[in-house]
Formats: structure tokens, sequence, C-alpha cells
């Protein structure tokens, strides 16, 4: 599929989540953690959570947690080492069931894909069939559960794998599209994040219905090129296509913050996220050389400064060290930072045997 999508009728997109995928598969491969609370990620001062187990989400334990909050939220918390060639090797085995299915498969990280069965391999005329025989043989195939969200589009297919979790699915027709995307709160919206969700809110906007009240060219006033997505979404439209070949230009993680005014607490802030894209890119296998640092203040002015090393970053120290040199020269800053962003990009292949390792002197 190139260009244009000019099939009759709606698309029929399937996203498929695994259902707390890293912790799923050290349960399953540890019978004795089964049924308890189970974090994957170091339980240390700085440490954040990978993943956690569903038994551990009752607490209100989350991935990307700082490790600290989450022992505090749930004392009894089990702590696991992430295993991503393990990981990896079972998101293979997942990634061979879809194709068995469509070769439009657009993989979003290790544990969730779209899927376009518009057209497919097996001929099969109803998505929601298709959805529950990929999950059936996930489960014969790894021994973990999957769920998915059925619909016409992208993000539709997305806020709906999120709704009959873990280990169910839900079907988003063209029909009932807008009606359910009227009544989401946008914080829980696919593509909008904690600084958005905070800026909309301020806008007046907490649910699609007052997305969908705004102007075309008041979401582009104040929300730039996002501002047609989010004026389309607002209405259940979004006409991106499933990429099978998508390739990723950068990876990111931020958060908010209440105002911080001294090193230590931004840097204490930073370390979680850190930590994400790090393991993002550990998992996939993937090396970075521009690391880019984010600060928005009290005013919503922003900065960026970035730094481009000559080889693909080896270990999160080397990661941790940029960090601390692009973060020192603002202080004191000039008023209180509200958000904190870290971001890798220039992205390749890792390859452990001919990258040298770097050496950074701050």
């Amino acid at each position: 599929m190139t260009g244009e999508d000019n099939r009759e009728g709606p698309r029929k997109i399937v996203h498929v989540d695994m259902d707390a995928f890293y912790a799923s598969v050290e349960q399953r491969d540890n019978p004795e953690l089964r049924g308890l609370p189970v974090a994957v990620g170091s339980p240390a001062a700085r440490g954040v959570v990978a993943a956690a187990s569903y038994e551990a989400r009752k607490f209100g334990v989350h991935s990307a947690m700082p490790s600290v909050t989450a022992q505090r939220k749930c004392p009894d918390l089990i702590f696991v080492k992430p295993r991503f060639d393990v990981y990896k090797a079972v998101s293979l085995q997942i990634r061979a069931i879809f194709a068995e299915y469509t070769p439009m498969i657009e993989p979003l990280s290790l544990d969730e894909a779209y899927l376009d069965v518009t057209t497919n391999l097996k001929g099969m005329e109803i998505a929601t069939e298709i959805a529950e025989e990929i999950r059936a043989r996930i489960k014969a195939t790894t021994g973990l559960t999957a769920s998915a969200g059925i619909s016409y589009n992208k993000f539709l297919a997305k806020m709906a794998s999120d709704q009959n979790k873990p280990d169910g699915q839900f079907v988003i027709t063209p029909k009932n599209g807008p009606a359910f995307v009227e009544q989401l709160p946008v914080k829980k919206f696919h593509g909008v994040g904690p600084a958005t969700a905070e800026k909309m809110h301020r806008l007046g906007i907490e649910t699609g219905a007052d997305l969908k009240a705004r102007t075309f060219d008041f979401l582009v006033e104040h929300f730039g090129k996002s501002g047609p997505y989010f004026y389309g979404i607002a209405r259940g439209i979004d006409n991106r296509l499933v990429k099978p070949d998508r390739v990723r230009k950068s990876v990111g993680a931020e958060d908010t913050f209440s105002d911080i005014h001294t090193f230590e607490p931004a840097r204490e802030g930073l370390q979680p996220l850190i930590e994400k894209v790090w393991d993002y890119c550990g998992a996939n296998e993937i090396g970075a050389k521009t690391v880019t640092l984010k600060v928005k203040y009290a005013d919503f002015s922003q900065i960026t400064r970035s730094k481009t090393v000559p080889a693909p970053l080896l270990a999160i120290t080397d990661l941790e060290e940029l960090v601390d040199l692009l973060l020192a020269p603002l202080f004191p800053p000039r008023q209180g930072i509200r958000l904190l962003g870290v971001s890798l990009s220039s992205l390749g292949r890792r390859c452990f045997e001919t990258a040298p390792q770097l050496r950074l002197a701050l």
C-alpha cells in the first residue's frame, strides 16, 4: 500500500497490544512469580519501572514510574532484572503470527503493532474474527495474552485496545467512532502527552467533545503542526496508513513537574526518562549518536540543547554524562522549570562488535 488509499469502504485496522508484556514473560518463565506484584526494572534509588504485572497495577504501580515511588505504593513489590533478549525472541514469534494474516504490519515496539487486514492472506471478511484468531494463536504459541482493538483507523484501533484489557478486544465501528471520541477525556488520547493535556486543560478542553468544538484555525494556532491531527481525531478521522517499513527517527520521553529551581531535583526527575529511552533502544537494538534535552519554563517558553557524538552510545552511563553536560549550564534558571524531556536521534542498528568505547569527559 503506497500513496493514497483508494479501496472502497472503510479500512479494517487491528491494534494488538500484549498484556503487561515484560512482566508477563517473567511470570510465565518463573512460576513462583505468578499471582504476585512484579516490576521489571531496577529497585535502585534512581531506578525506573519498565513494566508492571497486573497484580502490581492494582497498587498504582505502572511503567516509567520511579522505583522508589513504586516500592512506596507496593511494599511487597518484587523487582526482576529485564531480559531484553528473551522479550525480543517472543516478539519475533508474535510478529511471525501477524505475518500469516497480512504483510501490512507496523510495529510500534516489541509488544504492540498495527495490522491492516482490509485485504488479508486468509481471505477473512470480519476483522473481529481475525483479531480473535491472532490472540488465540499468540496464547497457544507463547503462553501469553494479548488484547486487541479493531476499528476503521489507527487512532481508534489504538484507543479500542485499551478498553477490555487484559485478554480482551473491543470494536469501534464507523457509526459509533465519533461518539466514542466525544466522551473520551483528552488526557487518554493516544498522542496527547502530559504537557499537551495540561495545555488543553488551560484552554478548557477536557473531552473529545470540547476538542471538536474548537475550530481548525484555533487548533493550528495553539498546537501548530499537531492541530490538523487533533481536528481530525476529534471527529473520528485519522487518515494515516499502516506503514510496514516504518523507520523511527527519534525516541524520547518527557514529564511535567512543579517548579524546579536547582540542579539536583531536575537531574533526579530526568533519570526515569533516561532509563525509559535507553531501555527502548536496548530492547530494539538501536544505537543513537544525538542526545537532546528539552526544558520548558513556567511561562511555557522552551529551549532544547543537543549534543552529537562520533559513535553510538554504548552504555547508559554515557547517556547520563551527556545529559549532565547539557543540563548543568542551565542553572540557575531564569524561572521555574515545568517540563523536562530527553530524546535520542541519529538512530541506527546497534553494533557492539565494531563501535569504539566512548569516553565522555565533563
